[in-house]
């Protein structure tokens, strides 16, 4: 979108709008007609989805023979890429619940952005495992329910768990989101003069009126949804970790996986977040809502996890070290070493060695340096979950079973899919809702407060 100087249309008193204008600038981008940056960013989107649609394409038609997957490497950039987007999608729920539990006020500008983030993610990681299946016509028998062909899952297997922790973590979410939204669809529905737009607000903000009564039952409700996504920040990346962790593969069965795959997930997931705000920000010029305070408060918890993430690089050499095991001191060596080497590297600079830039303020204040940083920890992350699955099953226990693995050109455009799916769906979140709380952001500014008490 064109950039237009809001500042000049809706005057801001010493770099802080007030309440009536909060609604008034967040409200812009939807009143507005789709600006050239905009049409720009949804078309090359959009050729991203149709080039990943050709891929899908011919999956579909001949089958994931199509793909690089081989013997013995069987999981591919299907799975590395289901493990990417799912933590992705981490973010969302850790700045909204987490951070709303602990009362942090800097979470107000960016959550319900990050909300949508997880939303969007999570669909773009389920269409991977469904894919994976091979027959995808029959994903529904992956749940449990009575059928004519007497199927029943497995409930033993970590695959199945997935299933399960990922749906439960997508409606979560979605539920968690649109409770969030119902007082700023009330508030939309009460401004706005066309009468499309008023008839939906009217039926998805469930009849809002601000009053007292529907303040205390909203904060009764989003206090539960809260407490109850918060275990699910952690549940759902440790039992994606359990795909590995269980199984006897060298460089998978170990303990430290758990807390690792969290603590990455928020690491990709908070440089996602900030890579696509930082974007929002200067297209519809939001710098006096999500401000520069924000950024960087999200810049400095990329430090505290990417140390964690660094820590248990460190800690896999030790253990397997001190394992006294041949096969898992082989692993890590030829991860290091071996003809991975490249790909081990890249996770390494990009995990490790460029969020240490942020220990100084200047840089990590910069919004030139942060974006970059951020799309040097996201290739990181994806290289991270390359490196333990490729090199893992491409040398075993048995050099005679040994095998490379090579991507195909319909690997990489399926991979070129998800993200034409998920920024589409980002491009059209921020032109038809509102991409931060207009609730939340009023009760932050003082003498500007809901009536309702705890100002939610």
């Amino acid at each position: 979108m064109t950039a237009i100087d809001y500042t000049q249309e809706i005057p801001v008193v010493e770099g802080r709008p007030t309440a009536s204008q909060i609604e008034e600038i967040v409200s812009i981008p939807m009143d507005t007609r789709p600006g050239k940056i905009w049409k720009i960013l949804i078309t090359i989107t959009s050729l991203m989805l149709l080039a990943g649609t050709v891929a899908l394409g011919y999956t579909f038609y001949y089958g994931i023979g199509m793909w690089g997957n081989n013997n013995p490497v069987g999981w591919g950039f299907d799975i590395v890429n289901f493990v990417f987007w799912v933590g992705i999608g981490h973010a969302g729920t850790l700045i909204s619940a987490i951070l709303f539990l602990l009362r942090q006020r800097w979470r107000t500008g960016i959550a319900r952005f990050a909300e949508a983030m997880t939303i969007f993610a999570v669909m773009c990681a389920g269409l991977f495992p469904a894919l994976h299946t091979g027959r995808f016509w029959l994903d529904g028998y992956l749940f449990p329910y009575p059928n004519q062909n007497h199927l029943w899952v497995n409930f033993t297997s970590p695959l199945l768990w997935d299933v399960f922790a990922v749906s439960t973590y997508f409606t979560v979410s979605l539920i968690f989101w649109y409770v969030g939204l119902i007082p700023d669809l009330a508030s939309l529905r009460d401004r706005t003069a066309n009468k499309l737009k008023k008839s939906l607000y009217s039926i998805f903000s469930l009849g809002w009126r601000h009053s007292t009564r529907h303040w205390q039952h909203y904060e009764k409700v989003y206090v539960i949804l809260a407490g109850f996504a918060t275990p699910l920040v952690l549940s759902v990346h440790t039992i994606v970790s359990f795909d590995f962790a269980v199984s006897v593969i060298p460089g998978w069965h170990t303990t430290i996986f758990p807390p690792y795959f969290v603590a990455g997930a928020v690491f990709s997931g908070f440089a996602m977040v900030q890579n696509v705000l930082i974007f929002v920000r200067q297209a519809f010029n939001l710098k006096h809502i999500i401000t520069l305070n924000h950024l960087e408060k999200m810049n400095q918890v990329m430090i505290v996890v990417g140390m964690i993430v660094g820590y248990a690089y460190a800690m896999e050499f030790f253990t397997a070290w001190y394992s006294g095991n041949d096969f898992e001191m082989f692993t890590f060596i030829n991860r290091a070493l071996g003809p991975y080497a490249w790909a081990y590297w890249i996770m390494i600079s990009c995990n490790v060695l460029s969020p240490q830039f942020f220990w100084f303020k200047k840089l990590r204040r910069s919004i030139v340096f942060m974006f970059i940083i951020g799309v040097f920890v996201n290739i990181g992350m994806w290289f991270e979950r390359f490196v333990i699955i490729v090199t893992s099953l491409s040398r075993d226990f048995l050099p005679s079973s040994w095998g490379m693995y090579t991507p195909t050109i319909y690997d990489f455009g399926v991979l070129i899919f998800s993200f034409g799916l998920f920024f589409t769906l980002i491009l059209l979140f921020v032109k038809t809702l509102p991409v931060v709380s207009i609730a939340e952001v009023k009760a932050s500014i003082p003498g500007a407060q809901p009536s309702h008490k705890g100002g939610h």
